[in-house]
This record gives C-alpha cells, structure tokens and sequence, in this order.
C-alpha cells in the first residue's frame, strides 16, 4: 500500500517544479494576480536579469505604493486597481524590455518606439546604469495615466 504521505500532488510539484526559460530566458510562468507570481517570475529570470527584475520591482512599488501586480503572457505587469496596467516588463536574449503602455503621454518620452502608437519602451541592457530618477518619474507618471485592460 503506498504511503500517501510521501506523494507529491500535481499542485504541489507545480510550485515546486523549476520554470522553463523560453526563448531569450525569459521565465515562463502561470498566469496569476498579486506579488507571489511576479516573485517568482523574477526569481525565475537568469543571470543578472535577475537583479534588475528585483530593482524594477522595488522601485515600482517604492514610487507606487499601493500597484497591482500580475503574470500574464509570461510578463510581469504593474497596475492600478480600477484603472488598468500601466507598465509591464519581459526578458529578451541581450535586455530586458520595459514597456510603458502610455508612453507617448510620458516627459520625456521613452527612447524605444513601438508599433503601437502609445506604447513606447526602455530598453535594460547588462552593466549599463539605470536612471533611477527618470524611472521613477515615468512610473510616478505611468500610473497617474488611464491604463489598459487586458
């Protein structure tokens, strides 16, 4: 008879399994609302991507207190609850690509144009400093913004 306090449930092995890298190492996890799936989106992200998942992280939620946070499409998204996500950010091979879904509305405008005709982007790439000042002035001004609703 097999000793059911030793096997391990689906649940339990899916939070415990490690997240698959997608291309460009980017992490892939289930979609969930609140802090714990961007965690572990972010701990999940290889290298020194890692690191500034969790500066990006702590410098959101510094200059918004009270976001949103949630894993869709294997990304970390920042919102504020009743107006939509404002931002959100995702792993590529060489950067990581923070994308600011009003960005047009944003001064100065972020560098990195888009397809969409609000969304513009920044682009992290490794070793090179973060502005933290301009970061922080265009989330502060992000999430004054009306947001989407994915």
């Amino acid at each position: 008879m097999p000793n059911k306090t030793t096997k391990t449930s689906p649940k339990t092995a899916k939070k415990t399994a490690k997240p698959k890298l997608l291309a460009g190492g980017n992490p892939q996890i289930p979609k969930g609302e609140g802090d714990e799936p961007v965690q572990a989106y972010i701990a999940a992200m290889p290298g020194w991507k890692r690191d500034v998942g969790r500066h990006l992280d702590a410098l959101i939620a510094r200059v918004v207190p009270r976001v949103h946070k949630a894993v869709k499409w294997n990304s970390p998204f920042y919102g504020v609850e009743g107006q939509g996500w404002f931002l959100n950010f995702h792993c590529f091979t060489k950067y990581i690509k923070v994308a600011f879904f009003r960005g047009t509305s944003l001064r100065p405008v972020p560098p990195g144009e888009s397809t969409h005709k609000e969304v513009r982007y920044l682009d992290i790439r490794e070793g090179e400093p973060i502005d933290d000042k301009q970061l922080a002035s265009w989330v502060k001004q992000a999430s004054t913004l009306p947001g989407e609703k994915l």
